[in-house]
């Protein structure tokens, strides 16, 4: 047994040694240029389980709602502060809904894999026309004048709201690095804020003119919540920005609450 145990001594041994290797040579690694933002829960509001969250939007103090799945993908205006529907539409069988923005009271909806753009009258949801896309359909904003979409990259595509013809593209980085997985957009004071679908509970603060991403919230603590509370909730997704008030709320897919979040813009 003894020389087992001396086998076993010196493999442990040897493992500590790397261990402290490693982590020496990880203090010396360049720090991230990207800032953490601290947030706080203002306040906790109801929201629909059973809405697949794609795109959130607020619409003269209104909350509008894109959702996705084959066969249950709606358009939805609610009084946030009761997660009722106050007018909903349901899109066909065979569109999965993506990404929601308003400009000039016209709002657009993105699909996934369709690659097709709805275009609807802001106040009734009356449809009024279609634009082709040229890549899958995931989160999407405007910035006043462009809007502005993602498709699961690290890109940012920049659209003419009366054609849909490309702008330009933007690709995004963190320290670096490509950000992969782009998802919900919401533009505020001059910022993209995008979630990263699958890969984190982030929401990074993305300048749009360089690509850079400058700053990030961690979510991970709100995610954690909602599991205790709801097991098969899916992903954080959803931003949304209330330019009346200047409140922000972020929720996810299958959701049971919606959050009022405060942080430096």
């Amino acid at each position: 047994m003894k020389p087992l145990y001396a086998l076993l001594l010196f493999s442990l041994t040897s493992f500590c040694a790397c261990t402290s290797d490693d982590t020496s040579s990880n203090s010396n690694s360049p720090k991230s240029s990207v800032a953490i933002l601290n947030y706080t829960v203002a306040a906790t509001y109801p929201h629909d389980t059973s809405s697949y969250t794609q795109g959130l939007e607020f619409y003269n103090g209104q909350l509008l709602e894109g959702t996705g799945n084959y066969g249950k993908s709606k358009l939805m205006q609610t009084e946030f502060k009761t997660g009722k529907a106050t007018r909903q539409i349901a899109l066909d069988s065979i569109s999965f809904g993506e990404g929601i923005t308003v400009l000039n009271d016209t709002l657009y909806q993105l699909t996934y894999k369709e690659k097709k753009v709805f275009v609807y009258t802001a106040k009734d949801f009356r449809k009024i026309k279609e634009f082709p896309l040229m890549t899958e359909g995931w989160g999407l904003t405007n910035d006043g004048k462009n809007l502005i979409a993602t498709d699961g990259s690290n890109n940012l595509y920049f659209y003419d709201p009366a054609t849909f013809r490309l702008m330009r593209t933007q690709g995004i980085t963190e320290d670096g690095s490509p950000a992969a997985n782009l998802n919900e957009l919401e533009y505020i004071n001059g910022f993209v804020y995008a979630n990263q679908y699958s890969i984190s509970n982030y929401i990074f603060k993305i300048d749009p003119a360089s690509g850079q991403v400058v700053g990030k919230l961690d979510l991970t603590d709100l995610t954690k919540r909602i599991k205790s509370k709801m097991p098969q909730a899916a992903e954080l997704n959803g931003i949304a920005y209330d330019p009346a008030t200047k409140k922000v709320y972020v929720t996810g897919k299958f959701w049971p609450e919606l959050y009022e979040i405060t942080f430096s813009f």
